[in-house]
């Protein structure tokens, strides 16, 4: 009788550790994590802000920059497709935030390549990485004004379930939880 016993308690034991193992692994292989931003930001290099961009254009000419925002409009030439967008911060994700209120101003984005602008209709949300291109200066309202130029390297379109906050169900005691609300609950001597 104690051989049986101490026979089933290694077997319990040997899968008890067994489990124990591929449990941690399998929760130490969630916890690893991978930086999007290193696919579309140069190495090493800092961002370059809006603001700074926006301030003297010239200065920055030729390097790379991430910008996001709400496209306002977009118009085929014939050097490429034209994107006037309205300048948001971005997140650490580089999604654009949708708060119009933070903006500090336009751009513009030119793809060299074809890009047809019913791909980016008005109130789509974007990020742009590219190359700073100088200035271009168009009519807004009754104004001009000086947009800086991106010349587009890597364009990422959100889609609205992108945008959507994501709601977490709430972890704890539900309708299957508990000796009186479970009709598969059963006591531990039940399980034995």
């Amino acid at each position: 009788m104690e051989r049986l016993l101490a026979l089933c308690y290694n077997q319990v034991m040997e899968k008890f550790w067994t489990i124990s193992l591929i449990s941690g692994l399998a929760l130490l292989s969630g916890c690893a994590t991978t930086d999007d931003r290193a696919d579309s930001l140069p190495s090493g290099a800092p961002q370059i802000s809006y603001a700074q961009v926006k301030a003297t254009p010239e200065s920055y000419s030729g390097q790379s920059v991430t910008f996001g925002g709400k496209v306002l409009g977009a118009r085929r030439l014939k050097e490429g497709t034209r994107i006037e967008i309205l300048q948001l911060p971005l997140t650490s994700s580089l999604q654009p935030t949708m708060d119009l209120s933070r903006s500090e101003g336009r751009f513009v984005a030119l793809q060299k390549d074809f890009l047809d602008p019913a791909t980016v209709p008005p109130g789509t949300f974007l990020t742009v990485t590219g190359a700073i291109a100088g200035t271009v200066v168009m009519p807004l309202d009754e104004t001009e004004y000086t947009y800086p130029l991106v010349h587009i390297t890597n364009l990422r379109v959100w889609t609205e379930d992108e945008e959507a906050p994501r709601i977490r169900r709430p972890i704890g005691p539900g309708p299957y939880w508990g000796p009186y609300w479970s009709p598969y609950w059963h006591p531990w001597p039940y399980y034995w």
